[in-house]
């Protein structure tokens, strides 16, 4: 029996000349009582948080970190200076509702335009992560903020310790908690084609870097690479609970070309706006994926 899971399924979402078709998922994982993850995917704005302090605190401070993106983005013109106030009015919140005994990592990206030109505005504060997987090529955009990833940087250690470092898991920045909440930025030109990751690391600590292009590749649709990624940390221990965005990008006149061609009855065609996990509306499913 594997933990809570939410299947919201492929949405297509319109954003001037750029379609965006997401698939999302979180599971608890086969160790963990609770889910302490929460993720938004509305767009123009995708975002998982991974919740830290346990006894329920972990998971109110994920959640008042997506429910404070979410409330917002839909509110205002989104660019770095907007994110960054996001941010930190969601640091400011969780604080006063945990008393700073609670934390939250979070990562993303907001579809924005500068100039006319669309960009990813990739943000992160912790070791949750942000890839992209543009012309065949997997990259990770987002950095991790942790004890690991410093001493990886230093060459203290090599990669491959990474992995099974007893300290991979202690996070340099969190909302909420401890000194430094600073987020970090990227913008990156949006192509046609591209395919975003976005997840807590209960992927990325149970499922390498080379799987999961494997799966990213080879998946056409969104919400089956969802399902694929979280079946292949599942596989490999579910230690932790498991949270997956995969948001693909299209030019409307390429996705138009393809809405003209027959569909399969099963697929899904879903439009509703997506619900937050943690809130009414996001109703997970128990049982195998």
């Amino acid at each position: 029996m594997t933990g809570d899971q939410e299947r919201p399924g492929d949405q297509d979402r319109h954003h001037d000349s750029i379609r965006l078709t997401v698939g999302a998922g979180t599971d608890r994982g086969l160790r963990r009582e609770l889910n302490e993850d929460s993720f938004v995917a509305a767009a123009p704005l995708f975002a998982v948080a991974d919740g830290m302090g346990g006894h329920e605190a972990g998971e109110v401070a994920s959640r008042i970190c997506v429910e404070t993106l979410a409330e917002y983005a839909r509110e205002r013109p989104l660019g770095a200076a907007q994110m960054q106030q996001l941010l930190a009015d969601a640091d400011r919140r969780i604080r006063i509702a945990a008393a700073s005994r609670a934390g939250t990592t979070v990562t993303g990206a907001a579809l924005v335009e500068e100039r006319g030109v669309a960009y990813w505005l990739v943000f992160n504060v912790g070791d949750s992560r942000t890839y992209r997987l543009s012309q065949g090529k997997l990259e990770q955009i987002s950095i991790d903020h942790s004890e690991v990833q410093e001493l990886l940087e230093s060459g203290r250690i090599t990669a491959q310790e990474a992995l099974v470092h007893p300290r991979r898991h202690v996070v340099t920045r969190a909302l909420g908690t401890g000194d430094d909440a600073e987020p970090d930025f990227w913008m990156l030109p949006v192509e046609s084609g591209d395919r975003l990751l976005i997840c807590s690391d209960g992927l990325t600590s149970e499922v390498s870097d080379a799987h999961i292009y494997t799966i990213l590749n080879s998946t056409e649709r969104p919400q089956d690479a969802v399902q694929g990624l979280i079946q292949a940390a599942l596989r490999s221990g579910g230690r932790d609970n498991i949270t997956v965005l995969v948001v693909d990008a299209a030019l409307t006149c390429e996705a138009d070309q393809e809405a003209t061609a027959p569909r399969h009855e099963e697929e899904d065609t879903n439009t509703l706006p997506r619900p937050v996990a943690g809130q009414p509306g996001a109703a997970p499913t128990e049982g195998e994926p």
